[in-house]
């Protein structure tokens, strides 16, 4: 009889929390019909778009080429052309001609693209990060194909077209991409040359899942390094709820529903609105990834990892840093890896306003003597100087080796941002702005420092405040340069 009433009071608080499960996501439904209109960037359904169907054991870089054009074809047909060459939408990445327009002359840097050397050296697969595009690993890229490499910067499914392919993209149409282009890249340099697969952001979980999944299948070539840049390791366990808008976002009434975000579309390279799906799928990337990571541990396979050298900012809105540290940088076992992290800037009038100067992580981290991996900390000299050094400590190593760069903090920058670490400040459109070189005739979106009254813009604050630019660039260029000569 108790056993009876207890299985009645469960089922009646199971009852009682669906309902109010179903009342809260109704409530956030109807709250979603508050946001900016919906634009034809947001609704058209491109059906050229490469999905894991499409993937073969045949199927070659060709193909996903050919496709690609079809793709950006239509993105012309029911996109572009039917844009209307207004003075709102001047600033509007979709109309051809304007000033974010990013069908520059040379190329457009939305699609996949190749580098390649005279004399190949080596190979490197580039993976971009979610709501980006090849573009954000074009500095890389170039930095690769100078020491030899032939670069493979792969735009991956749902990107570089309209944020609505985010609606509809799965996160296996990212790894069979990942996969042909690494089959790709292994057939073009051949036998013997260094494999390296370089991923930034959801790109960077990409590498890894990849290089896990060598590690047990034998038709996927194992890369030799890893480079990443702000790696999605873990993400915030929101996102992994984010689909239940699925429940209702089919209705016409409730389309904006399936929305984070709706912002105006000028960034030429990057999408600002922000599908719920794409949030879902990037759960799934890192859910895959940490399971994976604890299976290979598990079943000593974590020996055979390839070396990884990453670079991401202690302060991070986007990624868990701490996921980085813990479930991935802890789990290796050569000691040929190491961890760049770029610290806040601890300029003493500074750190009452920044809570991450005070934390003790990164100083327990520092202080740890059992790390199977390098530790560089880039960090200010001293308190009362702007300027910033290395601390580096080696592996299962105590002592740390205090080195000054000529590097400095910008006035005015405290920390650096997700979206900055891929960026150097002279980057055409994320960059300062400062290079008399520049021939980029749009938005200066590294360089925008709006001042006046809040709630004015139709662009959130926080957009333009966000650093775009690595100031320590130089620095992580010569450390990859000193890593792929590593492996020449």
């Amino acid at each position: 009889m108790h056993s009876k009433r207890l299985i009645a009071g469960l089922i009646k608080a199971a009852l009682v929390a669906a309902f109010l499960a179903l009342a809260l996501l109704v409530v956030w439904a109807f709250e979603s019909r508050s946001m900016p209109a919906l634009q034809i960037w947001h609704t058209v359904d491109l059906e050229n778009e490469f999905t894991a169907r499409h993937a073969t054991p045949q199927s070659t870089l060709q193909d996903y080429l050919e496709q690609e054009e079809r793709l950006f074809r239509e993105l012309h047909e029911k996109v572009i052309n039917r844009v209307e060459a207004t003075d709102e939408l001047i600033y509007n990445r979709f109309r051809a001609g304007g000033p974010q327009d990013p069908n520059w002359k040379q190329r457009n840097w939305n699609r996949t693209f190749e580098l390649v050397p005279e004399q190949i050296e080596g190979g490197a697969l580039l993976l971009h990060g979610l709501t980006d595009s090849p573009y954000s690993m074009r500095r890389i890229g170039e930095i690769l194909y100078s020491r030899g490499f032939y670069v493979l910067g792969l735009r991956l499914p749902g990107h570089g077209t309209i944020p609505g392919a985010l609606t509809r993209v799965h996160w296996e149409d990212w790894v069979a991409a990942s996969r042909l282009g690494a089959r790709h890249v292994h057939e073009r340099i051949g036998a013997g040359l260094p494999f390296v697969i370089a991923g930034y952001s959801n790109g960077g979980a990409l590498t890894v899942l990849y290089a896990l999944d060598a590690l047990t299948d034998p038709n996927l070539p194992p890369p030799d390094r890893l480079l990443l840049f702000s790696p999605e390791i873990g993400i915030a366990r929101l996102a992994s709820i984010a689909n239940s808008q699925e429940l209702v976002s089919f209705l016409p009434y409730f389309a904006k529903f399936k929305w984070l975000s709706i912002k105006p579309e000028y960034d030429p390279f990057k999408y600002n609105s922000f599908p719920k799906n794409a949030a879902r799928q990037a759960w799934e990337v890192t859910a895959t990834l940490q399971r994976q990571v604890q299976e290979a541990h598990a079943n000593g396979h974590f020996k055979d990892f390839p070396s990884v050298l990453t670079f991401l900012s202690w302060t991070d809105a986007t990624v868990k840093t701490s996921a980085t540290v813990q479930l991935l940088y802890d789990r290796l076992q050569n000691e040929g890896s190491e961890l760049v992290i770029f610290d806040v800037n601890r300029l003493d009038p500074l750190t009452p306003f920044v809570p991450a100067a005070n934390e003790s992580p990164l100083k327990r981290l520092e202080a740890s003597a059992n790390l199977p991996y390098r530790l560089t900390v880039i960090t200010n000299v001293a308190g009362d100087s702007m300027q910033v050094g290395q601390r580096t400590k080696a592996p299962r190593s105590s002592a740390i080796d205090v080195k000054p760069l000529q590097l400095a903090w910008p006035p005015g920058v405290y920390s650096l941002a997700h979206v900055a670490i891929p960026f150097a400040p002279d980057d055409q459109v994320y960059g300062t702005g400062d290079d008399p070189r520049d021939t980029y005739q749009g938005l200066p979106l590294g360089s925008l420092q709006p001042r006046g009254e809040t709630h004015l813009l139709t662009v959130p604050l926080d957009h333009l405040m966000r650093l775009r630019h690595n100031p320590f660039y130089a620095y992580m260029e010569e450390r990859i340069i000193e890593e792929i000569d590593s492996v020449l």
